[in-house]
């Protein structure tokens, strides 16, 4: 049978390494690494994670920017976060650069386990409490009338990429342009958009239904 190979990135030392014990306790999974900063996590050499458990508040990267490296290090693999509290900016910031699921650390071992599996299966678990929150702000950001940024084709192709978690680096690829372009679409579609950051632009994208 396939084992699961789970990455732990947690820099609270007891949850890090109870979670290790849970994993490497139960057939079928294995703990392939803990860690405390998404920094120390990304030198790992060796075979591929295939899910990532990443908290979101770490020293150092925070793991609501950590996932988009993490998703350009290992394409393969899913990323769910892990969090004390549904901090609703931080989970909105989290799913837009490619987390799979997002979990309080509260989280049952048994309900822990299959979520992980759910997510390496190309599902997207949430806790209740969090799935709440995300459809909640879905609906207050739903636009009142649709609005014509004027975006062109390819900047839109570019958001969409982005908000599947791919870096500037390989959107470039994708798109076959240089990074310097991409760098330009960025600033073009932050000035039609009338935001400053990558994740303001993709979480506006979605709530304009930009992209979807």
């Amino acid at each position: 049978m396939d084992v699961l190979r789970v990455m732990i990135v947690e820099d609270d030392r007891a949850v890090r390494e109870g979670l290790c014990l849970i994993i490497n306790g139960t057939p079928g999974y294995r703990c392939s690494g803990g860690f405390g900063s998404v920094e120390e996590a990304l030198r790992l050499q060796g075979e591929p994670p295939n899910v990532v458990l990443l908290d979101i508040n770490l020293p150092g990267i925070p793991g609501s920017e950590g996932v988009a490296l993490f998703r350009e290090k290992y394409p393969a693999a899913q990323v769910l976060m892990l969090t004390v509290y549904a901090e609703q900016d931080k989970v909105f910031e989290s799913i837009c650069n490619g987390a799979a699921g997002y979990l309080l650390k509260k989280t049952p071992p048994a309900r822990l386990l299959e979520a992980i599996s759910e997510a390496h299966a190309g599902g997207a678990p949430m806790s209740p409490e969090i799935a709440r929150k995300v459809i909640n702000l879905f609906r207050r950001s739903a636009p009142a009338a649709a609005k014509n940024f004027q975006l062109t084709p390819q900047e839109t192709r570019l958001l969409k990429l982005l908000s599947d978690g791919y870096s500037y680096q390989s959107a470039a690829g994708q798109l076959n342009i240089s990074i310097n372009t991409v760098r330009n679409y960025i600033r073009s579609i932050y000035e039609k958009l009338h935001v400053n950051s990558k994740s303001e632009a993709v979480s506006k994208a979605l709530r304009q239904h930009l992209i979807s």
